[in-house]
């Protein structure tokens, strides 16, 4: 039997169901897979970087990072007394990378003009044996675009738990080469060229990774976390990236991300190289798993949340 044509009208993106949330003139689109946000603009100009619509999510645009951020070398950590392998997602590099979420279909669980709240649950498997209910809250109002991600353990052990996200701020057109960049950090982790993975701390006053600040990037290249970050009077940490029409994306985090990664993209594809600034929202550093540091240890039956916003100046 001949099948009729398919309507290529109706095709479902790759990043799946595609929900828009409105303020003002501000437009955020968030998707099903991975949950992510695969734009955010105001008046038409981006604040986050976009991927097309009929394209797979690229270099992590805007997608949560969960049970862990970054980079676990080897896949391997120690838990509680016993040790754990997880795929290796980084093959080149050996490392597992940006947590078990990033291709998993996420459910719908509320949706009106300016907001939309996505959930999974994280079911046990070889390398994370352990239960999470995780949501992520997305609103855009009068501050701009407000992300608070949840996860509760629902399972009977505690479990070791870190968050980030991947989402890109935009230069507006161009290339970031030409922006200033004002960034408040401290500490910058250095990482082994193989691997990236951490060998130490550097303080960043005095080097080519001080901004606080502005300066412009130019060909700059850069792919760090950095900690020990600069908060204002409510405790959020700010960065901010002027572009040559001289508006301002500017991004913040709240105190439960310590750590935050700049990644400049000169590793993606061609068309796509520093034309957004990866800044990511860490609430513990690159291989934590291994280290512990800043490891949230989840009970049985507990939560936590952090929250990061953007907006337009």
């Amino acid at each position: 039997m001949t099948l009729p044509p398919r309507d290529t009208t109706t095709l479902l993106p790759p990043s799946g169901e595609q929900y828009e949330i409105r303020h003002g003139a501000q437009t955020a689109t968030i998707v099903e897979v991975g949950a992510g946000v695969r734009s955010y603009t105001v008046d038409d100009r981006p604040v986050l970087q976009s991927y097309p619509r009929d394209a797979m999510c690229d270099g992590a645009h805007g997608t949560p990072l969960v049970p862990w951020p970054n980079r676990i070398g080897g896949g391997r950590y120690n838990f509680d007394g016993t040790e754990y392998q997880l795929p290796l997602t980084e093959v080149d590099k050996q490392n597992a990378i940006h947590g078990l979420l990033r291709w998993t279909p996420w459910r719908l669980l509320d949706h009106t003009p300016a907001g939309v709240v996505l959930g999974v649950r994280l079911h046990p498997s070889p390398g994370y044996p352990f239960i999470l209910d995780v949501t992520v809250d997305y609103r855009v109002g009068p501050d701009g675009l407000r992300v608070r991600t949840t996860a509760c353990n629902v399972g009977a052990v505690a479990c070791p738990y870190g968050a980030g996200q991947h989402p890109y701020l935009s230069p507006g057109s161009g290339l970031i080469d030409e922006c200033t960049l004002q960034f408040g950090a401290n500490t910058r982790i250095c990482t082994d060229a193989d691997r990236q993975l951490p060998t130490g701390t550097q303080a960043v006053r005095g080097t080519v990774f001080d901004f606080h600040s502005p300066r412009m990037i130019g060909d700059l290249s850069v792919d760090f976390a950095f900690t020990g970050l600069q908060r204002d009077a409510r405790g959020r940490s700010w960065v901010r990236l002027a572009g040559p029409d001289r508006r301002t994306a500017a991004f913040w985090v709240d105190e439960s991300y310590s750590f935050i990664e700049l990644y400049t993209a000169d590793t993606l594809a061609p068309n796509r190289r520093r034309r957004g600034l990866g800044t990511e929202p860490m609430t513990c550093p690159p291989n934590a798993f291994q280290s512990g540091e800043h490891v949230i240890r989840l009970a049985p039956g507990a939560s936590t949340t952090a929250t990061w916003g953007a907006q337009l100046t």
